[in-house]
């Protein structure tokens, strides 16, 4: 499918868009992690992939899941079956851009930087990276069709059980 350039894209467009990351952000910060998929369409993708296999096409990642179905099998388990340090995260969100337009929906990239804050008070930078994601309208909604989260941190510290 062709890549469209989308220099001319609408200010409420934009704001639509830049809207979805910070909720998208809100949500998790606030641990409220039950309306995490309620983000993506039915049919979606969600993906955390380190840098290099993601430059490389390479198919490995640390979560994969291909649909809201997955999406909410991975919250029960967080609620109710991993076993983890408390935690909370703050998401600082930037530099959100329609890069292009592939048939109904906006290739869009933003960087990202995770903090991560435990129990014992301690915080520090958890995850840093960009999102690669494709944004589409539904109902006049704007939601995640794909949602990859491409990580140039080199390790992550702790078990990966919320959402970056």
């Amino acid at each position: 499918m062709s890549v469209q350039n989308v220099k001319s894209a609408s200010i409420e467009l934009k704001a639509a868009i830049e809207e979805l990351f910070h909720s998208y952000a809100d949500c998790i910060d606030n641990d409220e992690l039950e309306q995490w998929p309620e983000f993506f369409t039915e049919e979606c993708i969600y993906k955390i992939i380190a840098r290099e296999n993601y430059a490389r096409n390479l198919l490995v990642c640390v979560i994969y899941c291909d649909s809201k179905g997955m999406l909410k099998d991975r919250i029960t388990a967080h609620r109710h079956a991993n076993i983890y340090e408390a935690h909370t995260y703050k998401h600082l969100v930037s530099g959100v851009r329609i890069v292009g337009q592939e048939g109904d929906a906006y290739l869009v990239r933003a960087n990202y930087a995770v903090f991560q804050t435990r129990q014992d008070g301690i915080t520090e930078v958890y995850n840093v990276g960009k999102y690669v994601d494709k944004v589409v309208f539904v109902d006049g909604e704007a939601k995640f069709k794909e949602k990859i989260a491409v990580y140039d941190t080199s390790m992550i510290p702790t078990l990966l059980v919320t959402p970056i």
